[in-house]
């Protein structure tokens, strides 16, 4: 049964706007065989068959599925068997990916404990023999050095103690 949806368009630039990609990034898909738009003169005109492959693009990509594996999970879609069959092939894709998107986040665990690790020993030993070198002394610095200037244009006042401002008149 089809619906209104089913014959609605999308220019590129709608599509772009709905799913954040750039209208680069849709060319290349195209470029690929990933998107088939129509064409009326030199505007592509996508259907809704585009758009939902779009979707699974982008999502594919997100996962960090490559192009060729979206394309062969794709191109299953194309087979009348109610997408059983690519569904099927998808899940165990899926799962096969979480698995190793797992593996990678322990992998990024270890390594930014490893980093944090040296740099707390970094830190440690320039703490003790030049404090000046650690990240975020240049800032410090700074501070401190405007709170002197400030400090010592209000002690201006230090050698007249009837015009400082804190200081009692007698």
């Amino acid at each position: 049964m089809s619906t209104a949806d089913d014959h609605r368009t999308y220019s590129i630039r709608q599509l772009c706007r709905e799913f954040g990609a750039t209208a680069r990034a849709l060319r290349f898909y195209e470029d690929k065989g990933l998107l088939t738009p129509a064409r009326k003169g030199q505007t592509r005109v996508y259907d809704a068959r585009d758009r939902a492959r779009l979707k699974l693009i982008l999502r594919g990509r997100r996962i960090g599925f490559t192009l060729q594996e979206i394309q062969d999970m794709l191109d299953l879609y194309d087979r009348n068997d109610g997408n059983i069959h690519q569904m099927a092939i998808a899940l165990r894709r899926h799962r096969a990916q979480i698995e190793a998107l797992k593996q990678q986040r322990e992998d990024l665990d270890g390594a930014i404990e490893m980093a944090e690790a040296a740099c707390a020993a970094m830190e440690e030993r320039l703490k003790n023999i030049r404090p000046d070198l650690l990240p975020g002394a240049e800032e410090y610095e700074s501070i401190v050095s405007a709170r002197i200037d400030h400090d010592h244009h209000h002690s201006d006042f230090a050698g007249h103690p009837a015009r400082h401002p804190f200081k009692a008149r007698v």
